[in-house]
């Protein structure tokens, strides 16, 4: 989900200004916090798969124990989480990651986070404090890996993650990042101008059918109601896709404290709370959205003063910043350089040899997203749950819901800015006027939302929130400005979603989870149509005339025997979100030539031009190397690193690594009379970077094979399975 920004940016940053060498500063003793356990009433207890269930007497007991535990698996990536929402990453990690924590200094995290944590309410500062004290602690008892410079991690540093990297989820650092290319990437609208379009969001017309190289991520959720379950059950699919390693890799946990705080599921590194999951009462998940929540506006500079801009007639000034960026050069050696970092009555902004440029979001100066998280998981009721989702702390995010009474829900959250008519907002905007200057954002029961349709069930699948289930009950799309940038394209996996669940009307629980593993594209996809289109292409080379043979056998499925699936899924490549426009010859001839291409390298590494799709996709992770069904934007969703530099990457011995998708995931059921049960699995395992623990793989072959863990809600549950219990500290 989130990309290390272009390495003409680095260059572009370390030249910028003359630097300043210097050594490692010094920093508390680690032992300085040695005694903080013994603040805090909590235990730790692992399971028979080294999850942590978390049992304290307060929340903040809770949270210091969770952020142990959680060092004790990760600590790495928690390090790295924290150092990128101060700005001082590139000073521990070196020159690569000086443009991320130029983007935190020219976003003006550290000080939106000190201006507003003051605000925050006590409970919710009292927790964050706590987790970081339980970093502390851990740091404390293996100095090694944190120098003591970067001590103590506060508070405020759990907040600045959240409020650092939030708005990448909506794409965000994508956008500045694309201020910083060699020429202007976007024109500018005018208003009423010939660009105007529809301004919804739809697939750039210029966007190959062949996806470009990288992990593409999607999401999953689907939710069914007592009306469409045979016993009167409730079931709850929560099913992000992330990658499978790094700073947005699920790691799981379960929170207990005397004071209500009961909640199982993933969060990321340096989060003190679930962020998907549920309690014994309801349950939620999220899956990425992408409404309209960024502008970038071009500004006109006084030719007399570079340092001023144009604003309704007038010159204003800007704030001129040289903000300072540390590098790790070797050892102890720093070099500090200094980039101009400017701000305008849009927010930041940035000078380049096209333009300068202002950039403004959704929910900038909002420091609510742990609030509103912790309430999510402590809420009780719908009622509960829907005051925490008002909050729209969190700019983005669809959200599934269901709980034991028996309520699905679907809703499209976004912090979506009320834009002026007449302007083509998804290009670039004038900054010389207050018009395009929005201030106020769409209210929260004017977003999309289906609550108990008459279906009986709710699905999303990164596609549009128009098509969120089967008969009445979707959003009307003419109800909604343009200007908002809601999706209307739908992904292979929400058209299948439709289709199972919508051609089902008594779901049981054993089909739940079927349909939760299907590996089927849909007829309507845009996968099958490239396919169908290229059955009928012909050729007179006889290795195209051979991979044609194999092409046209293909099921349109990603099971592992499946020996046609290779050839399509390595000449497609299919993304979340495929172009519509029709294909001509020269498509054709493109797709037959990279489908004859794909058929020499399977031969090559295979000896044959249609081996077992097992045989290629396969699930790698320390001892374990097992074939995988699925493959990108199917339900059972496994994404890799495709094609780079005119080859596919780790492909030497004919095998590509799952590298995202189906991660960590959960089925939920409440039954008729409220009572619950789940199930869960992670990819690898609950010791996320610790290469020598059996839990580093130890869910790998279950995941593999498609099974799934009962999940331990209840400390009584979790002693039947017990394999060690500590407190922070005490572990041996």
């Amino acid at each position: 989900m989130f990309r290390k920004v272009a390495i003409t940016f680095v260059s572009t940053l370390l030249l910028a200004t003359a630097g300043v060498v210097g050594t490692l500063p010094g920093g508390p003793d680690p032992s300085t916090f040695a005694d903080l356990a013994e603040k805090y009433q909590v235990n730790i207890l692992r399971d028979d798969y080294g999850v942590p269930h978390i049992f304290g007497k307060t929340d903040p007991d809770t949270a210091f124990g969770l952020a142990y535990a959680h060092a004790e698996d990760d600590f790495p990536t928690i390090r790295e989480s924290l150092l990128q929402g101060r700005g001082e990453l590139a000073s521990y990690a070196g020159k690569d990651q000086a443009p991320v924590d130029f983007l935190a200094k020219l976003l003006r995290v550290k000080e939106t986070v000190a201006k507003g944590y003051p605000s925050l309410p006590g409970d919710v500062r009292a927790l964050c404090e706590a987790y970081a004290e339980g970093l502390n602690f851990y740091v404390s008892k293996h100095p090694d890996v944190l120098p003591r410079r970067y001590l103590p991690m506060t508070g405020q540093d759990i907040i600045a993650g959240f409020v650092f990297k939030g708005p990448f989820f909506y794409g965000l650092d994508n956008e500045v990042m694309a201020l910083f290319g060699e020429k202007r990437k976007k024109p500018l609208s005018k208003k009423g101008g010939d660009d105007q379009g529809n301004g919804a969001k739809t697939v750039a017309a210029l966007k190959s059918w062949l996806h470009k190289d990288g992990i593409t991520v999607g999401s999953n959720t689907f939710a069914v109601g007592p009306s469409r379950t045979p016993d009167g059950s409730t079931y709850l699919a929560i099913n992000s896709h992330q990658p499978w390693e790094g700073p947005v890799a699920w790691y799981e946990a379960h929170v207990v404290s005397e004071e209500g705080w009961n909640c199982i599921g993933a969060l990321f590194p340096g989060t003190p709370v679930i962020l998907v999951g549920h309690n014994e009462h309801l349950g939620w998940a999220h899956t990425v959205n992408s409404p309209d929540l960024i502008d970038i506006y071009v500004l006109d500079i006084n030719p007399d003063n570079p340092n001023q801009y144009k604003f309704d007639g007038k010159w204003l000034d800007f704030e001129v910043r040289q903000v300072p960026i540390e590098v790790k050069l070797w050892g102890p050696a720093r070099w500090t350089v200094h980039q101009e970092a400017l701000w305008s009555v849009h927010g930041p902004a940035v000078r380049q040899s096209h333009g300068v440029y202002a950039i403004r979001y959704a929910n900038m100066g909002d420091v609510r997203q742990v609030e509103q998280w912790y309430k999510m998981n402590k809420a009780t009721n719908l009622e509960q749950w829907q005051a925490a989702a008002r909050m729209r702390a969190n700019a983005s995010l669809n959200t599934g819901y269901a709980d034991k009474e028996g309520n699905i829900m679907f809703l499209y959250n976004g912090k979506i800015p009320i834009r002026a008519e007449g302007y083509n907002w998804e290009n670039y905007l004038p900054g010389d006027t207050s018009e395009t200057l929005w201030k106020e954002y769409i209210d929260f029961d004017a977003m999309p939302m289906v609550l108990n349709p008459e279906s009986g069930f709710i699905q999303n699948c990164n596609n549009t929130p128009y098509q969120t289930t089967t008969g009445p009950g979707n959003p009307d799309p003419t109800q909604f400005s343009a200007t908002l940038g809601i999706e209307t394209y739908m992904s292979n996996r929400g058209m299948r979603a439709l289709e199972l669940f919508g051609g089902d009307d008594s779901i049981t629980w054993e089909e739940f989870h079927t349909y939760k593993f299907d590996d089927a594209y849909s007829e309507n996809s845009d996968e099958v149509k490239i396919w169908q289109h290229l059955c009928d292409a012909s050729s007179d080379d006889p290795d195209t005339q051979a991979a044609l043979a194999v092409w046209r056998k293909w099921d349109r499925r990603s099971n592992q025997e499946n020996t046609s699936t290779a050839l399509v899924i390595l000449t497609l490549r299919p993304g979340s979100n495929d172009d519509k426009r029709p294909l001509d010859e020269a498509d054709t001839k493109k797709l037959l030539k990279e489908m004859t291409w794909v058929a020499a390298q399977l031969k090559k590494t295979h000896g044959k031009i249609d081996p077992p799709w097992g045989d290629v996709n396969r699930m790698i992770r320390g001892s374990v190397n097992l074939p995988l069904d699925g493959a990108p934007d199917v339900l059972r969703a496994v994404y890799q690193t495709f094609k780079r530099e005119g080859k596919f990457v780790d492909f030497e011995d004919g095998q590509l690594r799952g590298r995202g998708g189906d991660c960590y995931f959960m089925l939920v059921r409440w039954d008729a009379d409220g009572n619950i049960t789940s199930e869960a699995i992670h990819q690898y395992g609950a010791a996320s970077s610790n290469s020598k623990s059996k839990h580093y793989d130890d869910q790998a072959p279950l995941f593999a094979h498609k099974k799934m863990r009962t999940s331990l809600l209840t400390e009584a549950d979790v002693r039947k399975h017990l394999s060690r219990e500590y407190k922070p500290g005490e572990e041996k």
